[in-house]
């Protein structure tokens, strides 16, 4: 993809400013870090102080008409009938089949009759049209992916930065409240208190400077998405494309949880319950370094000399200082004596369970 094909952030004169060093990412011309911090800089921000994010690439459909919510409720893996207005819920689009996911994304619940929907960049058209096919008549899938920016405040000190800011923060972990112009929301995806401003693109400027002034006082770091790759590995956050995706399943992947699994009918619920019945082949799994290796994606996992797996994500922790992975592994293969290979080498791992360190979003 060419440069002038990639699409921008309504905040890419502003961090430009601020020192983003930029990279493809999805289709978007994202900042990956910026000048003076670096990937272990911005990390250590977020997980002792606070960061804040341009992640204005995720899509946002609005899902509006007579029963938007109940008919989303037959798509979606998750049940939105668990939460109430002005409440969010992490979820999934199967694939028909169950054997795949087309995208998780968190819905917003703003009524019964309206949901804001926040896919992942790549997935946003995808997620939109499959939604369309077959949605009642008087239902309208907007995909609004550039009138809107988002910007991700993140870190121990996030709820004093945006009280400075001037926006209320006494709302619970996964639920919003309208602002004068957008949303803020109790969302994240660092492991780590924070917030997440939905705010059109012709204010988005003005918002990011105005989270940078309040947040000085508290040694506010912007961040790229280097550092939110490894902040969500810590966390084993999946990522589409890694430890989801067309043909890597709900159950597998580890995510049964965000699956309303006594709903009658959504995407893909024939498949992923013979999946949970039969129980699944592979399995996702934590792998922690026990010297000094560093996994990455793709990398092949063994045990006794036979391959059990493959890395789904993988890298080094600047929280732990070693290397982390999450990797597909055979369900019936050891789970001692595991190792990665890594060039010409097997380094050895520990399975453990995830995350790999505690979570404080609550």
């Amino acid at each position: 993809m060419t440069t002038s094909e990639l699409r921008h952030s309504p905040l890419e004169a502003s961090t430009i400013r601020d020192g983003a060093k930029y990279a493809e990412f999805s289709g978007w011309s994202m900042p990956l870090e910026y000048a003076g911090g670096g990937v272990l800089v911005e990390h250590e921000a977020v997980r002792s102080g606070v960061g804040v994010f341009d992640v204005s690439h995720l899509g946002k459909l609005h899902v509006a008409g007579p029963g938007a919510a109940a008919y989303l409720n037959t798509r979606l893996a998750n049940d939105l009938g668990r939460i109430g207005p002005g409440q969010a819920q992490y979820t999934l689009l199967c694939t028909p089949d169950g054997r795949g996911v087309v995208d998780d994304l968190i819905a917003y619940l703003i009524g019964p009759d309206e949901v804001l929907l926040v896919p992942n960049a790549a997935n946003a058209a995808r997620v939109a049209a499959a939604l369309r096919d077959g949605a009642p008549a008087g239902l309208t899938i907007a995909d609004r992916h550039e009138d809107y920016a988002v910007v991700a405040i993140q870190g121990p000190a996030a709820p004093a930065v945006v009280a400075a800011w001037g926006a209320p923060t006494d709302m619970d972990y996964m639920s919003f409240a309208p602002l004068s112009a957008g949303t803020i929301c109790r969302t994240g995806y660092t492991g780590e208190r924070g917030f997440e401003l939905i705010v059109p693109s012709g204010q988005a400027a003005e918002v990011w400077d105005g989270i940078l002034d309040a947040g000085r006082p508290f040694g506010i770091r912007p961040c790229g998405l280097a550092a939110r790759d490894t902040l969500r590995t810590e966390m084993a956050y999946p990522l589409h494309g890694h430890e989801i995706g067309a043909d890597i399943g709900a159950v597998e992947a580890g995510v049964s949880w965000a699956i309303g699994w006594d709903k009658p009918v959504f995407d893909g619920c024939e498949g992923l319950r013979a999946t949970r019945a039969a129980g699944p082949s592979r399995r996702s799994r934590g792998l922690l370094a026990a010297g000094r290796g560093i996994p990455r994606p793709g990398m092949t996992v063994v045990a006794d000399g036979a391959e059990i797996g493959v890395v789904t994500s993988g890298t080094f922790s600047p929280t732990l200082k070693r290397g982390i992975a999450l990797a597909l592994i055979d369900t019936a293969a050891p789970t001692d004596g595991v190792g990665v290979r890594i060039r010409d080498r097997v380094e050895p791992f520990d399975v453990v369970k995830p995350p790999f360190v505690p979570t404080h979003v609550r």
